[in-house]
């Protein structure tokens, strides 16, 4: 198969909520029961290592995920938390966890956006942010930390949102991705939370790394990493093309444009794609490919700036 097939995404993801899987040998997943159209059958939460573990993503704020990780690790020490980002299907469930262990928790930082918000942004397109949550060791690009026969390496993957980590363990050639890849659809890039320019800079960074097998915030590991995430740069280039070949038609608005590429979507997507589309055209705008009057927001009209 060459590198310009397209890979499918992959939505056959059999695990149960609450049960442990040992999907490596030293990596195991439990999922939450948490599904929705975002987060696809729930959040997976990782235990990496045995014996003296780390947790990856504690997930809610939902006291029956947190039981299933702790009678998942019954025996074990927990020796240290990881969490990928501050959204609240993912982080929430850390303080459950560290009260329970005493164990430390590592990520890049508190919540923040990806850019200061426009004074005439109406609507807060991310009201599902856990900004209570705060790491007690922070972590920056490149960061090592060691356990038990396990070494993650902190990856800054920045667009989903703007403190989003990856944890690579470079050994085994695995990397836990969280939410910036996932094998069964792409991820939301919502402004000013996420940010479309930061995001495919992050795919760019993980293309070149060397890790093949990602165990992703929902879904079904993906194989075959690297190759993934030329796929997901190639199909955020072409939502670029269908937002360019609407425009050339000319001026519009963000609904109208969703309403052009995003045939069959399901309805309760259809905000989440809006933010999409304008991620795509805050980017363009910042090349100056695309103008708008005043800033880049989801209300405004769109045109090519050479119209």
């Amino acid at each position: 198969m060459s590198d310009n097939d397209d890979v499918p995404f992959n939505r056959n993801f059999p695990l149960k909520p609450g049960i442990v899987e040992e999907v490596r040998p030293g990596v195991r997943r439990v999922l939450c029961n948490n599904p929705s159209p975002f987060t696809f059958t729930g959040t997976v939460s990782y235990i990496v290592g045995r014996g003296n573990v780390a947790i990856i993503d504690p997930g809610p704020d939902d006291e029956a995920h947190a039981a299933a990780l702790l009678d998942a690790v019954r025996g074990e020490t927990v020796s240290h938390i990881f969490v990928t980002h501050t959204h609240r299907d993912h982080s929430p469930n850390t303080a459950r966890i560290k009260q329970a262990t005493g164990a430390p928790v590592y990520a890049e930082g508190p919540h923040r956006a990806s850019r200061p918000r426009f004074e005439s942004e109406k609507h807060n397109p991310e009201s599902g942010v856990d900004r209570d949550f705060a790491p007690d060791v922070n972590l920056a690009h490149g960061d090592v930390v060691e356990g038990d026969g396990w070494r993650l390496e902190a990856v800054a993957t920045p667009g989903h949102t703007a403190n989003h980590l990856a944890f690579a363990w470079p050994e085994r050639k695995f990397n836990f991705v969280g939410d910036h890849v996932m094998g069964w659809s792409t991820s939301i890039v919502a402004p000013p939370d996420g940010s479309m320019i930061d995001y495919m800079d992050s795919l760019d960074r993980l293309a070149a790394r060397e890790e093949d097998l990602y165990f992703s915030g929902h879904g079904p590991e993906i194989p075959d990493g690297q190759r993934f995430v030329r796929f997901l740069i190639r199909h955020r280039k072409a939502r670029e093309a269908s937002i360019l070949h609407r425009l050339a038609k000319g001026e519009t608005d963000i609904p109208t444009m969703v309403r052009a590429i995003y045939i069959g979507i399901d309805p309760r997507l259809t905000t989440a794609a809006g933010y999409s589309v304008l991620a795509h055209l805050e980017d363009l705008v910042a090349r100056g490919v695309v103008a708008t009057e005043g800033d880049p927001v989801i209300t405004g009209t769109y045109r090519m700036a050479n119209a």
